[in-house]
């Protein structure tokens, strides 16, 4: 009778100069952005035959393999979306940088010493700094102001950003965009609403298999202005479950011009930080998310 038992040692070593065996999705397309691990196997294994028993020491096997990290840059992180994005990555042992003109954020929460603050203007930045390793870039750049401004902020500005991103070799960008509310054709030739759109063409052209564009309404949360805090909540947190529990109601009302002025539920501002931080992490999201498919993103990942 003859058998043959094994044990095996496994302990992984880092390597900078390793050359990689096994890709995760798309990495092939990016090895830069990957952290090799050098895995060192020890076998030992005992032959037995006849009563006979003999210890073989095979040696060590060499595996080297790649280990993908998520290292995200959010413009506008100091923001009201941009700060819940921040803190929603953290939470999840992602490594986030953030550029903004007003830099690191006043309050003193525990997740922003965690956070990598870059102050700076989308438009001067110094993108090969910023961009280094980075696996994901998510812009919540938008504003109001003057039609001008509008475009410049809401369009201009996001542009040069997926430009930038794309020409680095960033895999994916994200875009928050925003709903359009089933507004009429003519209302919709405002900056905001045509620089927000043509920022999606850009994320979506450049990035077909991997860009994600949010289109959520009404965003509520505590938002701190100038060092006071608005409870944005307090308004948009029962307006939503009102809505979401009489929807089946007012749904043929959907149709109606401009209905969703009324009718489309706001959501938590967590909930959209969530769905991202799910849409960086998943390869599998992909493309234009409205405002039930971000909760359910952010569902997913919290679940």
């Amino acid at each position: 009778m003859t058998s043959l038992s094994c044990a095996a040692a496994l302990s992984t070593v880092p390597s900078q100069n390793s050359r990689v065996l096994f890709s995760p999705f798309r990495a092939s397309n990016f090895p830069q952005l990957f952290h090799s691990r050098s895995c060192v196997a020890g076998v030992k294994c005992s032959y037995a035959e006849a009563g006979i028993k003999k210890d073989v020491n095979v040696g060590t096997i060499d595996v080297v393999a790649d280990v993908k990290t998520e290292r995200i840059v959010v413009l506008g992180g100091s923001g009201f979306v941009g700060s819940a994005i921040c803190k929603a990555a953290v939470s999840k042992g992602i490594e986030v940088i953030s550029l903004s003109r007003s830099g690191r954020p006043s309050y003193t929460d525990s997740w922003v010493d965690q956070v990598t603050w870059v102050t700076g203007d989308v438009f001067y930045a110094n993108w090969e700094e910023v961009l280094n390793g980075a696996t994901a870039v998510v812009s919540t750049l938008g504003g109001f102001g003057s039609e001008e401004q509008m475009q410049r902020i809401n369009g201009e500005a996001n542009v040069v950003a997926v430009n930038a991103a794309k020409e680095f070799g960033i895999p994916k960008f994200i875009l928050i965009s925003v709903h359009d509310y089933n507004l009429p054709s003519f209302l919709l030739t405002s900056g905001y609403f045509t620089g927000k759109r043509k920022a999606e063409s850009e994320v979506l052209s450049k990035y077909p298999m991997s860009g994600v564009v949010f289109r959520p309404g009404f965003i509520y949360g505590k938002r701190k202005v100038d060092g006071y805090e608005i409870p944005l909540d307090l308004i948009g947190e029962p307006l939503e479950r009102f809505l979401l529990a009489t929807e089946n109601f007012t749904k043929p009302l959907n149709s109606l011009p401009a209905s969703d002025l009324l009718l489309a539920p706001p959501v938590s501002v967590y909930d959209v930080a969530f769905a991202v931080v799910n849409a960086v992490i998943d390869d599998d999201y992909f493309g234009i998310f409205t405002i039930e498919q971000i909760r359910e993103a952010a569902a997913a990942l919290k679940a």
